[in-house]
């Protein structure tokens, strides 16, 4: 909610760039990046794949879900997918042989 009151934020970044690499516009527009890849990833999995929710714990399955959940997401948007979500129903419809062909394997 917008209450028309201005606020300041300060943030310490630890950066290997020199003094006059650093500019705040740059330190800027590197940090904005991390947050696309967080977006575009990252938040994806949590919601079209319900990472948070999933039972996988132990071990090395963790790492290994979120390998096969990056996986298919960047399959998907390889194949033109835009919206995840959309895809991964468009692949459950005939879940046998739609994957297979975004594959190539069919």
């Amino acid at each position: 909610m917008k209450t028309g009151r201005r606020s300041r934020e300060t943030a310490y970044v630890i950066t290997d760039l020199t003094s006059r690499e650093a500019s705040p516009q740059r330190l800027a527009k590197i940090i904005r990046s991390q947050w696309v890849i967080e977006i575009r990833l990252h938040f994806v999995r949590d919601t079209a794949f319900r990472e948070d929710a999933s039972k996988a714990h132990t071990e090395h399955g963790p790492e290994n879900m979120a390998t096969l959940r990056s996986f298919a997401i960047n399959c998907l948007r390889a194949a033109g997918h835009h919206n995840i979500a959309a895809g991964l129903r468009e692949m459950s419809y005939e879940p046998f042989t739609r994957p297979l062909t975004l594959l190539g394997l069919r």
